[in-house]
């Protein structure tokens, strides 16, 4: 599914979680989409602070502070507030009672043989001393998704199961009260891969890895971090031919430059040989410095007044509790927990 693919009468949930400032992978998989998508349709960015203590509850502070991080980058990258809802997830307790009532529609079992539950305990160590917040997770992101009845959900690949899952859910609770009170969603994969490779030329941008580059880096950061990529260890000489796949910088010049023809060129003269790679990582810098230096004036200019910030996060969670509230009035109603 593409952003084109999308009406005016579908409805997008979509956020990030609260543990850092976000960096070109985010961008690249989810932010350019939601700038271009609050123009078609009604979408609700979630600031998932709540999911973010599932794995840092000694951290409070950091998944606090990065609240407002987070809402600076969204506004930074054009994101307008009078055309989407963003919103504070802990401060919409009735996502968590929607969860409360999933939860016993699923079992233990089926959340550990989620695919993306899996691999992060794998990520992180746990195996057996999995807190309980985690390992539900999915039932709590059921709860966002269809609070606000969202039909499309922007995903990498590796987090299609979640949205399987939560259909899962939405067709146990319609079957158990014989009505369709829940909109089963359908999961939207950016065009450019799952995932941008981190700088290091790992699999993946992370910020569990140290291999991001910020939308607020300066242009000494994104000199140094274009410096640092990982190329074709074997393109030894420029005359050598060089391998493009694989190549972090042609990742990124596919992602990023907006001549697609002038890489079209390069990767042809880089397989041949006689290119270096110090040319080729300086159309890379002029082009992130193009695009980041705007990006980074913008967050600049709203981090000097937070309270207006907060002020919009506060507008905004107001609308989503009203939404969230109608859905959950409807689950209640549904299952007789309507007593008086």
């Amino acid at each position: 599914m593409k952003p084109s693919d999308i009406t005016s009468q579908d409805i997008i949930l979509t956020g990030d979680r609260t543990t850092g400032s976000l960096h070109l992978g985010h961008y690249v998989g989810s932010l350019r989409n939601r700038v271009l998508l609050q123009e078609r349709c009604q979408q609700f960015l979630l600031l998932a602070d709540a999911q973010a203590l599932t794995d840092n509850m000694g951290n409070y502070l950091k998944v606090r502070d990065n609240v407002l991080q987070v809402a600076l980058d969204y506004l930074a990258v054009g994101i307008d507030p009078a055309k989407s809802t963003i919103f504070i997830q802990s401060l919409v307790p009735e996502l968590t009672e929607l969860a409360s009532y999933y939860l016993n529609l699923v079992t233990v079992s089926r959340l550990e043989r989620n695919p993306t539950i899996k691999d992060e305990i794998k990520q992180r160590g746990y195996e057996r001393d999995i807190p309980a917040g985690f390992l539900t997770y999915p039932a709590a992101q059921a709860a966002d998704i269809t609070a606000f009845k969202a039909t499309i959900v922007p995903v990498g690949e590796d987090q299609i199961p979640m949205i399987e899952q939560t259909n899962e859910i939405v067709r146990r609770f319609n079957a158990s009260v014989e009505h369709p009170v829940l909109v089963e969603a359908k999961a939207m994969v950016p065009e450019v891969g799952a995932r941008l490779p981190g700088i290091d030329g790992k699999a993946k941008m992370s910020k569990s890895l140290g291999n991001t580059l910020t939308l607020s880096a300066s242009a000494d950061e994104i000199r140094q971090a274009v410096k640092m990529m990982y190329t074709d260890p074997n393109h030894l000489r420029v005359s050598d031919p060089g391998q493009v796949e694989g190549n972090v910088v042609f990742s990124y010049l596919d992602a990023f430059h907006p001549n697609i023809e002038l890489v079209k060129r390069l990767k042809e003269h880089y397989r041949l040989g006689g290119l270096g790679d110090t040319v080729i990582k300086q159309h890379l810098e002029e082009c992130l410095q193009e695009l980041l230096a705007p990006i980074r004036q913008r967050r600049e200019e709203y981090a000097r007044d937070p309270a207006a910030v907060l002020a919009m996060l506060k507008e905004g969670t107001a609308r989503a509790r009203q939404v969230a509230a109608v859905t959950l009035s409807e689950v209640k109603a549904a299952m007789g927990l309507n007593y008086y």
